[in-house]
């Protein structure tokens, strides 16, 4: 029979869980300015490889370029002579590690780095825990609801799964840190990023 046509209860159950993000993702943008210092990209990109590779990142799979154009047009209209330019992302692991890319390639003179976004790796498998615990939350509440009516809760006969993933993207965050010469580049603050928080929700019919 449709449920419709039949005495149902139901019940709404939602739960969430936060977490801190571990693939955080950097936009690196390097270019080559035609001025009394003029630094090719292809040195800047291989003082980028030496740095990188400096603090253990593995360049093959952290590393990729984003763009790579000449943008004669674009600069021209700002005034700016820059003939190449050459955009990359980087994916890090952890506050710590994207502290110290910021901080040794600005050491570096390569300071045009931005926060792109942030995402939390094993979000298919906390969707399946929050997905159960949800189930169970909304089962506990039928039975809470039936018991002083000294009724036996029934089969499930409708379920409806609604998931949220509230991620973080920044726009146009530009990741700076202030540090004297004294510092050691070797002992960086560790960054700490906005936590992800993950909700789950289901509507349930007995």
């Amino acid at each position: 029979k449709n449920f419709i046509d039949q005495p149902y209860l139901e019940t709404t159950a939602k739960v969430d869980s936060s977490v801190q993000p571990d693939r955080i993702y950097l936009s690196i943008l390097i270019q080559e300015k035609e001025d009394r210092n003029k630094t090719s990209v292809e040195a800047q990109e291989q003082l980028l490889a030496e740095v990188l590779e400096s603090l253990d990142i593995d360049l093959k799979k952290q590393l990729k370029i984003e763009d790579l154009a000449s943008n004669y047009k674009k600069y021209f209209l700002r005034k700016k002579s820059v003939l190449k330019s050459k955009a990359y992302e980087l994916v890090v692991y952890d506050g710590l590690t994207a502290s110290k890319v910021l901080i040794h390639l600005e050491a570096q003179g390569i300071a045009n780095v931005n926060l792109t976004k942030t995402k939390y790796s094993k979000t298919e498998a906390l969707k399946m825990t929050l997905r159960s615990e949800a189930i169970r939350k909304a089962k506990a509440q039928a039975t809470a609801l039936v018991n002083p009516l000294g009724q036996q809760l029934g089969k499930a006969i409708y379920i409806s799964d609604k998931y949220y993933n509230n991620s973080y993207r920044p726009r146009n965050l530009q990741m700076k840190m202030a540090y004297d010469n004294s510092q050691k580049l070797e002992s960086p603050i560790d960054i700490e990023f906005t936590s992800l928080k993950i909700e789950s929700e289901v509507l349930v019919r007995f």
